[in-house]
């Protein structure tokens, strides 16, 4: 239930039950038969000890009353209870008066009880439930996994970083949960000092970007995007990156480029995740603004290696990727392998393709929807130089021992190219 109704109902039943318990007040009041004076002041009395008695109970279930003070309260009113009947009747007639002291209990009462209620209670907490049942999400936030408080994980992550500020992933990690709590000012600060310290975190790099971006009216030009693409340069399966990188290019109305940077991002996500219904829907609307098709593509990969996605342009480079006899034993099945084409020596792929070393030798197709940044794509070169890099940590960045082929001055548009990882990266 949203927290429209819960909030609602809440006070509708709070109306009825005031209404109820003017039921029983007015009528003998509002009645135009002649009563005794005695009698109308008896049966009111008499309602409003009951009423009385019904609230005390309330504020005693609810704790607002001790046992003993409700015991004085109860032994109070019974004693002026009895009284009241004890006394003798009066034979004044007063119809008047018992009509103008109803309509008068119908205006107080109502006032009274919700004056009492805002004074006592919490209203705002019957917001803060509903909102909690219409977005669970909202108690996981509250707690970090173990049943801790996140305010008490952020107090021994700040402590941790004072007492050793070159802990890079003390700080990235103070950062990531600055952001989770939506703390944006101090996530940009702690992502400042964990980029400093972890230049080739791709993680901390988008998500530094991400902050400040936040912070810059969720604006993503200029400086964010740098870091935007330099995340994408380290790992080009960054997921924040990713999202980051097309929710800028859709901004730009660059509908094509957004799905390519959303489809490769909901490649890596589990599928009935809603994180990945929501960046299918945002795919959908991508290609819908491309006029593209909205089905679900497989994995970006093997789109490449079977030649079935085309670039808009029609700028692409098809070839064979494959490994040389002497190092198929130095290579596992799971091993990451990168394909990048640059056209020179810095700066993000203008195309870049992840695969497993189990699929090699593989039939492979670079196009311009699988450059890194709108800006920097195949169809703006005449030829570019292609890298192939079995990784062992699975990062793109290579390392000592990596496993590497490449090829320079290859034409955009080259078919039958042919790629062979032969030597080892010192």
């Amino acid at each position: 239930m949203n927290p429209f109704w819960t909030v609602s109902l809440f006070w509708i039943a709070a109306v009825a039950s005031v209404a109820v318990a003017l039921a029983f007040v007015l009528p003998p009041l509002l009645r135009r038969k002649e009563t005794t004076l005695k009698a109308a002041r008896r049966d009111i009395n008499i309602a409003v000890y009951r009423d009385q008695l019904l609230e005390m109970d309330a504020d005693r279930a609810r704790g607002l009353l001790s046992e003993e003070q409700y015991q004085a309260g109860k032994i109070e009113l019974e004693g002026r209870l009895a009284e009241d009947a004890l006394a003798q009747a009066d034979s004044a007639m007063s119809p008047v008066a018992s009509r103008r002291l109803g309509y008068s209990l119908a205006g107080l009462l109502p006032v009274a009880a919700f004056a009492l209620y805002f004074w006592l209670g919490n209203p705002m907490s019957l917001i803060d439930i509903a909102q909690a049942q219409a977005d669970p999400s909202a108690n996981a936030m509250a707690k970090a996994p173990g049943g801790h408080d996140f305010a008490k994980m952020v107090q021994q992550l700040e402590a941790k970083v004072q007492a050793d500020p070159q802990d890079g992933k003390g700080w990235a990690m103070l950062a990531k949960t600055y952001a989770a709590l939506e703390r944006w000012p101090e996530a940009a600060k702690a992502f400042a000092a964990a980029s400093k310290l972890l230049p080739n975190e791709a993680s901390v790099i988008s998500g530094y970007a991400e902050a400040m971006a936040v912070n810059n009216n969720r604006s993503l030009k200029g400086q964010p995007m740098v870091m935007v693409n330099k995340a994408l340069e380290l790992n080009p399966n960054d997921s924040k990156a990713l999202e980051l990188a097309a929710i800028n290019a859709y901004q730009d109305k660059q509908f094509a480029q957004s799905a390519a940077y959303f489809q490769r991002l909901l490649n890596q996500l589990p599928p009935d995740s809603p994180y990945a219904k929501d960046i299918q829907a945002a795919l959908n609307d991508a290609n819908k603004q491309a006029g593209s098709p909205t089905a679900n593509l497989d994995n970006l990969s093997d789109q490449a290696a079977s030649g079935n996605q085309a670039a808009a342009s029609g700028a692409s480079i098809k070839g064979k990727l494959e490994i040389a006899g002497n190092f198929k034993g130095k290579v596992n099945p799971g091993d990451v392998v990168f394909l990048f084409a640059k056209a020179g020596p810095g700066g993000p792929p203008a195309a870049a393709l992840r695969t497993m070393a189990g699929k090699l030798p593989l039939e492979f197709e670079l196009t311009d929807a699988m450059s890194m940044t709108p800006e920097n794509k195949l169809s703006n070169y005449k030829e570019v130089n292609l890298t192939a890099r079995i990784s062992k940590s699975g990062q793109p960045m290579g390392g000592a021992g990596d496993l590497e082929g490449s090829l320079v001055n290859v034409k955009v548009g080259a078919t039958g190219v042919r790629l062979t990882i032969d030597k080892v990266r010192q």
